[in-house]
């Protein structure tokens, strides 16, 4: 086969004729519809899903076979019959037209050959494989697969993106954890706010020229305000950039997230948002925890334990709290376990309550304890646990204990 020249076509209401009405011509007609097409079928018969097609007038279905003067009006053509001889004709009809056209049974004896083609977002991929489809379909499945999981870097000109703020949940610190569209939104990205609770493999995959914003907060230590983390997401979107703001877990679990919306949106910086999986459910799920069983517990409250109980800026009852059964899920209580674990022993809970807390969920620095909810507090200093951790209390803390199924 010839070198072919690659081009796209725009066939948007352009009559195009296709000649065949089995599955090849199925698969082609899709296809065409997809890019708006005006398709006409010339075909005796055709398959199920294309005589739907014609009787929802999608497409036109002229039922005979093939005569000259199909092509009339043609701006493209594909002859995809099972008749040789039909699909010859056909040919010799477009190139006499200078209509292209494309010969399903014999790509090199047709005037255009149809690639293997993906979509991701608004890019179009087409793949020609030298005569071999499934080399084309092997080589454009690897590029989508790429660009969807955000592995193929998609950088857009700076002149023809929509400047903008896009908040990703990164998950619990692993970076296979993020969710494919947040790859997407950092394979996108010019500038990259992040913190430390947020996958940091990730950060090392980015092309060398994206700006990378550290804007962590250590317990008790050094950390970027949220004013001048909003005011460096509204910098940077409107000086054109794809910003892309990087947060560990879910962004609007205790991530502080809304605040950061409602002082893009006050700019007039449009944002969006990539949910993420939150800690308070994987990390426990990492070590073998369910927040919820089948017969053991029927709910399960997320609680930040940032500030201790009778702390004048708490909202938080616990002594409500201490009267729940099922699960209680903590998030940045190391530091404030001992008086929350008295303020819900005080409001009920059994001090022999099963609990357990695990360090740093699914990374390198894996680390478990597990004790009655009244000891819990000693065995976490004694094992030098620290923050970021995650305490579940309640009868799921300890699975040992389940009925069998």
């Amino acid at each position: 086969m010839s070198t072919l020249y690659p081009v796209g076509l725009d066939l948007v209401d352009r009559r195009v004729v296709v000649v065949g009405g089995g599955s090849v011509a199925q698969r082609r007609v899709a296809g065409l519809l997809e890019v708006g097409a005006d398709v006409h079928v010339v075909s005796p018969a055709v398959t199920t899903a294309l005589e739907a097609l014609a009787s929802s007038r999608e497409i036109t279905w002229e039922q005979r076979t093939y005569a000259a003067g199909d092509l009339d009006t043609a701006w493209y053509c594909v002859a995809a019959t099972d008749d040789a001889a039909v699909n010859a004709a056909v040919a010799a009809e477009a190139e006499a037209a200078r209509v292209f056209c494309v010969r399903a049974d014999h790509a090199e004896q047709g005037t255009a050959v149809t690639p293997a083609v993906g979509r991701y977002d608004d890019v179009t991929v087409g793949v020609i494989g030298g005569g071999d489809p499934r080399r084309a379909a092997g080589v454009r499945d690897g590029v989508v697969e790429a660009l969807r999981s955000g592995t193929l870097a998609d950088r857009r000109h700076r002149g023809a993106q929509n400047p903008g703020v896009t908040l990703v949940g990164g998950g619990p610190g692993d970076a296979g954890l993020i969710t494919v569209k947040g790859r997407q939104a950092l394979a996108q990205a010019d500038v990259v706010v992040t913190d430390r609770l947020a996958p940091q493999a990730l950060l090392d995959e980015l092309s060398p020229d994206v700006t990378v914003i550290d804007a962590s907060k250590l317990p008790r230590g050094r950390y970027m305000s949220q004013d001048t983390i909003n005011a460096v997401l509204v910098d940077e979107a409107l000086a054109g950039n794809r910003v892309v703001r990087l947060k560990g877990g879910d962004p609007f679990v205790f991530g502080r997230g809304y605040e950061e919306i409602q002082a893009c949106a006050a700019a007039g910086v449009s944002v969006d948002v990539v949910p993420g999986v939150t800690s308070a459910i994987s990390v426990p799920a990492f070590a073998g925890v369910p927040v919820t069983h089948r017969g053991v517990t029927h709910e399960f409250t997320v609680v930040s334990g940032h500030l201790p109980p009778g702390h004048e800026q708490s909202l938080v009852d616990w002594a409500a709290l201490g009267r729940l059964t099922g699960t209680v899920v903590l998030l940045m209580a190391v530091e404030n376990l001992p008086r929350i674990a008295e303020a819900l022993i005080d409001g009920g809970r059994d001090p022999e309550t099963p609990a357990v807390a695990i360090q740093e969920g699914g990374l390198p620095g894996e680390a478990t304890v597990r004790a009655p909810l009244a000891k819990l507090p000693s065995a976490i200093a004694d094992a030098g646990l620290r923050p970021p951790a995650v305490v579940v209390i309640g009868p799921v803390a300890d699975p040992s204990s389940f009925p069998a199924p």
